[in-house]
C-alpha cells in the first residue's frame, strides 16, 4: 500500500492534486488500523508512524543516501550510489517488464529530475540518465514534468531573480495575465532560464518576458504557459526563435527601454482570447446546507454521481464536502453533517476567469471540485471539476462541443433519414430545445460504420416537441410523462410526410429512402441506483447528466442538431480519444457495481470493434463479476441475446468465458472449441436455413434461438434445466432445447432402424430442434439420416386418404389413422411403390379390420 507522507512540497502536492485520481496513493488516515507487519522507508532513513504499527513491525528502506549512525541494525536497509531514489524504483520495474502509465511514469521522471537538478548535479550518475530515457520511452510527459519542476538558484542568479521581481508589471491582455520584467546581468556569465523558470513558479502568470541586459545586447526569455500564448512568434519579431512555449532571443544596439515598448505594442496581435471557465463549467450545480446530515450527502453522491458538492451558507460558499469525507463519515457511524465533515474555505472562480486560474485556485486549494461564483449577485452559478480541467487542458480536443461532423452525418443518412432530422431539429430550435442524436448511432458514425436508426434526446421537453412535430406534419404522439420520453407515429401519415419534408427542402420529389414507423424522442435525464444490481431510478437533467449515466465513454458522444449548432459533437467524457485509442472504459468506479450487465457488453464491444477493455475498466469488472449472480434472468439473457447474435459471437464467447463472466451467471454455463465450431455453422439469417426450413421461434431470431439449443444440448437434464431456469429462456424455445436434447440422445439407436422407424420418431421433433440435432453431430451417417428425413421423408404421404376410405365402406374412426400411418411407412420402407399396390395394400386392411 503506498502511502503518502502527511506533509508535501507544494509542487508535489498540486501534482497529486490534479493527477492523484490515475495512482494508487492512500492518504495515511486512510489506513483502516489493521496490523502492519512491514513498514518500507522510502528516500528517508527517519522513523514515521502510521495506525497499525505495533512492536512486531519490521522496517527496510530503499534510499540513496548514505547509512546513517543512527538507522537501527535490525532494519534492512537498501542503498544504493545513484542521484535518485526513483532510479532504483525504475530500475526494478524494469526487471519485472511492468508497464507504466503516463502520470505514473511522469512522477518517477520528477523524482528523477527534482533529485538531481534535471540531471546536472554532479552526483547524478549514469544510471539515472538511463532511468529517466526508460521512463520517457514508456509515456512520461515532459511537457507536465516541466510545470512541477524547481531549480535551485545560484547566488548570482538570485540577486538577478530579486532585482526582476522587483521590476516585474503586469498586463492584462484578452483575458491573460502577462508580466514583463526587466534587469541587468552585464557582471553575470550564468545561465539564465532558471531566473526565468523560477519567477514564472513564483508569479504563475499565462506568460513571462524577461528583457536582460547583458554585454551582447538585451537578452529576451519569454515563457508561455497557455496555448494561446506562442512566445516563438513573439521571439521572431526580435530576431529570435524556439518554441511556443519557450523562446528567446538577442537583440542587439537597442536600448531595454525600446525593446520593452515595442514588446508592449505588439503584445495584443499575438496573445489569442483564452478559454473561460463560463465555457467548461456545469450549470445549476447541486450545493449543499451546512446543516445536511451526512446521509443525505452520501443519497445525492450515489444519485447524481458527483465527488464534491460545495457547502454554501446565506448565499457564500463556505467548504466543499468530498466523497472521501462522507464515506470515512459512514465507515465509522459517524452522523455528522456537511460543516462538521467539509474542507472549509471560500474557494471559487468566476465565469470569465481563465483555466490557467482555475487550475491555480485547484493546485493551491486541493479541492477537486471549484464552485463558479456571479461576480455581480454573488451567487453559485455552476461548478467546474477536475475532470473539465483535464480534458481541457489535454490536446483532443481543447473543450467540448468544438469539433463539428455535419458533413460525415449528411453523408452516413439516406435522404429521406436526413430530411426528417433536420426537420426534427427546425421544430426543436423553434421551441428552444437543445437537440442530440447520441449513443451507438455517433459511435459508429465516427468509425465510419453507421446505422440508420438513432436516439434523440432533448435538453427541454421531449413530449411537448413530438406534440410540436405532430401539429406540423401529422401523426400521432404516445408518452410517458413520468420519464419525459415520447414516441412519434409516422407510419399513417408516411407518404404525406414525405411531401412535406420536399416540399421543405424546395424539392420536386420526396426524398429517396424509407421512413421509420415511429420516431423516439427522450428527455434528457439522470439516473441513479439505489443499490447494486437493482433498475435506475430516473429524473430529469442536462445532455452532460444523461450522457454520465451511460454505460461507456465510447458510449457517451452527442451531435447537437439544433440551429447554428448543427454537427457539434460533445465529447465530455473522452469518447473520442476512447475510439482512437480502441478502449472500452467506464466512466466510474461504482459503474459495474451499479449495474452487473455492463460487464457483458464490455465484452461485446471490444470484440466487435476489435478494441481493447482499459486497464483500470478491467480491474474494476474482475472485482465486480461476482455481482452478475445477483441479476434477474431476464436482464442477463437480454445481453447474452445480443451477443448471439453478432458476428463475432465466438471470440466474444470466449472473452466471456477467460474472464470468468459465464460461471458468475452460472457454473454450469462454460465455452470449448466444440461450441466454437458449431456457433460458426449457425445461419446468419433465417433465409440462409436449408430444406426450406421454416422458423417458429415466436419472433427469436434464428441464430439466437439455435445458439441456445446448442448451449443447452449438451448438458445433463439437471444442469440444463438449472440454466433454463437461472436466465428465464422463453418456454417456446425451452421447448425446442430439450427436443433436441432428447433426439440427440435417442438418436444412435435408430441405427440399422427402417425409414418408417425413423420418421416416427423424428415426426415428433420441431425441424428446427432437428436442424440443432444435425449441426451438433459429429457422425455423418446420422447427419445424412437427418437430411434424408427434412430433404425426402417428411414429405412422403399416402395418395390415399379420409374419403377414399369412407368410399370403400369403412366407418369412421381409430382405424383410419391407422391404415393411412400404415400406407406411408408402406411407401417409405418399399413395400408398395406404385399406386395399383397402395390400392391392394387398402383393401387388405379394410379386410382385415372386418374380420
Amino acid at each position: 500500500i503506498p502511502v503518502l507522507p502527511r506533509r508535501m512540497n507544494r509542487n508535489v502536492g498540486a501534482f497529486i492534486t490534479l493527477y492523484g485520481a490515475e495512482l494508487p496513493f492512500v492518504d495515511p488516515r486512510d489506513l483502516d488500523g489493521e496490523p502492519i507487519r512491514e513498514v518500507t522507508l522510502v528516500d528517508t532513513q527517519s522513523f514515521t508512524s502510521v495506525k497499525g504499527m505495533g512492536p512486531g513491525t519490521r522496517f527496510r528502506v530503499i534510499d540513496h543516501h548514505p547509512l546513517r549512525e543512527d538507522t537501527p541494525s535490525d532494519w534492512e536497509v537498501t542503498s544504493e550510489p545513484t542521484g535518485a531514489t526513483a532510479t532504483l524504483f525504475v530500475e526494478g520495474l524494469r526487471e519485472r517488464d511492468a508497464l507504466f502509465n503516463t502520470m505514473a511514469a511522469t512522477l518517477l521522471l520528477l523524482g528523477i529530475y527534482e533529485d538531481t537538478g534535471s540531471l546536472t548535479y554532479t552526483r547524478t550518475t549514469p544510471r539515472d540518465l538511463s532511468a529517466a530515457a526508460y521512463l520517457l520511452e514508456h509515456g512520461a510527459s515532459l511537457e507536465i514534468a516541466a510545470d512541477f519542476l524547481n531549480h535551485p538558484l545560484s547566488s548570482r542568479q538570485q540577486d538577478l531573480y530579486d532585482e526582476m521581481r522587483a521590476t516585474a508589471e503586469t498586463h492584462h491582455i484578452h483575458g491573460h495575465t502577462i508580466i514583463i520584467a526587466c534587469g541587468d546581468a552585464r557582471d553575470m556569465n550564468e545561465e539564465l532560464s532558471t531566473v526565468a523558470h523560477k519567477l514564472r513558479d513564483l508569479l504563475d502568470p499565462d506568460a513571462l518576458f524577461l528583457l536582460v541586459t547583458t554585454q551582447g545586447g538585451v537578452q529576451l526569455i519569454a515563457r508561455s504557459t497557455s496555448d494561446n500564448i506562442d512566445v516563438s512568434e513573439i521571439a521572431d519579431h526580435f530576431g529570435g526563435g524556439g518554441h511556443e512555449r519557450a523562446a528567446a532571443g538577442l537583440i542587439k544596439d537597442t536600448d531595454i527601454r525600446q525593446v520593452r515598448g515595442e514588446l508592449i505594442a505588439i503584445l495584443p496581435d499575438h496573445v489569442h482570447p483564452a478559454i473561460t471557465v463560463a465555457e467548461i463549467m456545469s450549470s445549476d450545480p447541486q450545493l449543499l446546507s451546512p446543516d445536511t446530515p451526512v446521509k443525505e450527502a452520501a443519497r445525492r453522491m450515489q444519485r447524481y454521481g458527483y465527488e464534491g458538492y460545495p457547502v454554501v451558507e446565506r448565499g457564500k460558499v463556505i467548504g466543499l464536502l468530498t466523497r472521501r469525507a462522507v464515506d470515512r463519515a459512514l465507515s465509522h457511524k459517524l452522523n455528522l453533517t456537511a460543516e462538521k465533515l467539509m474542507d472549509a474555505g471560500d474557494c471559487h472562480v468566476h465565469p470569465g476567469d481563465s483555466v490557467e486560474r482555475l487550475q491555480r485556485v485547484m493546485t493551491d486549494s486541493g479541492w477537486g471540485q471549484i464552485p463558479v461564483v456571479d461576480p455581480e449577485s454573488g451567487e453559485v452559478a455552476g461548478i467546474v471539476t477536475r475532470t473539465d480541467l483535464l480534458k481541457t487542458l489535454s490536446r483532443e480536443p481543447k473543450t467540448p462541443g468544438r469539433q463539428n461532423f455535419a458533413d460525415r452525418l449528411e453523408n452516413a443518412l439516406p435522404p429521406a433519414r436526413l430530411a426528417l432530422l433536420r426537420a426534427v431539429a427546425q421544430v426543436a430550435y423553434q421551441q428552444r430545445c437543445a437537440l442530440y442524436i447520441v449513443g451507438g448511432f455517433v459511435r459508429d458514425l465516427l468509425l465510419e460504420r453507421p446505422g440508420q436508426d438513432f436516439d434523440l434526446v432533448v435538453e427541454g421537453n421531449a413530449v411537448e416537441l413530438a406534440r410540436g412535430l405532430a401539429r406540423h406534419y401529422g401523426g400521432r404522439v404516445t408518452s410517458h410523462a413520468r420519464f419525459g420520453t415520447a414516441k412519434w407515429h409516422i407510419a399513417e401519415v408516411r407518404p404525406k410526410l414525405r411531401l412535406a419534408l420536399a416540399k421543405q427542402k424546395k424539392q420536386a420529389r420526396p426524398p429517396d429512402g424509407d421512413l421509420p414507423d415511429f420516431l423516439d424522442l427522450v428527455t434528457a435525464r439522470t439516473e441513479f441506483y439505489t443499490h447494486p444490481t437493482a433498475l435506475p431510478t430516473v429524473e430529469r437533467g442536462s445532455i452532460k447528466l444523461d450522457l454520465h449515466r451511460r454505460d461507456f465513454t465510447i458510449n457517451t458522444l452527442a451531435l447537437r442538431l439544433d440551429g447554428p449548432h448543427y454537427g457539434e459533437l460533445h465529447d465530455y467524457w473522452g469518447g473520442l480519444n476512447d475510439l482512437r485509442e480502441g478502449l472500452v472504459r467506464v466512466l466510474h468506479s461504482l459503474s459495474f457495481v451499479d449495474d452487473p450487465t455492463r460487464m457483458l457488453r464490455a465484452v461485446r464491444f471490444e470484440q466487435r470493434f476489435g478494441f481493447k477493455i482499459e486497464n483500470r475498466s478491467l480491474e474494476l469488472l474482475l472485482e465486480a463479476r461476482t455481482l452478475l449472480d445477483r441479476v434477474s434472468g431476464d436482464r442477463v439473457r437480454h445481453e447474452l441475446d445480443h451477443i448471439l447474435v453478432e458476428e463475432r459471437v465466438c471470440a466474444m464467447m470466449a472473452r466471456l468465458h477467460e474472464l470468468g463472466l459465464l460461471g458468475a451467471i452460472h457454473e454450469e454455463l462454460t465455452w470449448d472449441e466444440w461450441l466454437c465450431d458449431k456457433f460458426e455453422a449457425l445461419p446468419e439469417a433465417a433465409s440462409d436455413l436449408p430444406w426450406g426450413l421454416e422458423p417458429d421461434l415466436k419472433g427469436i431470431p434464428v441464430k439466437q434461438g439455435l445458439a441456445y439449443i446448442l448451449w443447452l444440448i449438451r448438458l445433463p437434464s439437471d444442469s440444463a434445466r438449472a440454466v433454463i431456469a437461472r436466465l428465464k429462456i422463453p418456454r417456446v424455445l425451452v421447448d425446442h432445447a430439450l427436443a433436441a436434447r432428447h433426439l440427440r440422445h435417442d438418436l444412435p439407436s435408430l441405427t440399422g432402424a427402417s425409414p418408417s422407424q425413423i420418421a416416427g420418431r423424428l415426426d415428433e421433433v420441431p425441424p428446427l430442434a432437428m436442424y440443432a440435432v444435425y449441426i451438433a453431430s459429429d457422425d455423418e451417417r446420422l447427419q445424412a439420416t437427418i437430411q434424408e428425413y427434412l430433404t425426402n421423408w417428411r414429405h412422403v404421404t399416402p395418395n390415399l386418404d379420409g374419403h377414399d376410405l369412407r368410399a370403400r365402406g369403412l366407418p369412421p374412426g381409430p382405424i383410419y389413422r391407422h391404415i393411412l400411418e400404415s400406407l406411408r411407412d408402406a411407401w417409405l420402407d418399399g413395400e408398395i411403390t406404385t399406386e395399383e399396390q397402395e390400392s391392394a395394400l387398402v383393401d387388405q386392411m379394410i379386410a382385415e379390420h372386418a374380420e
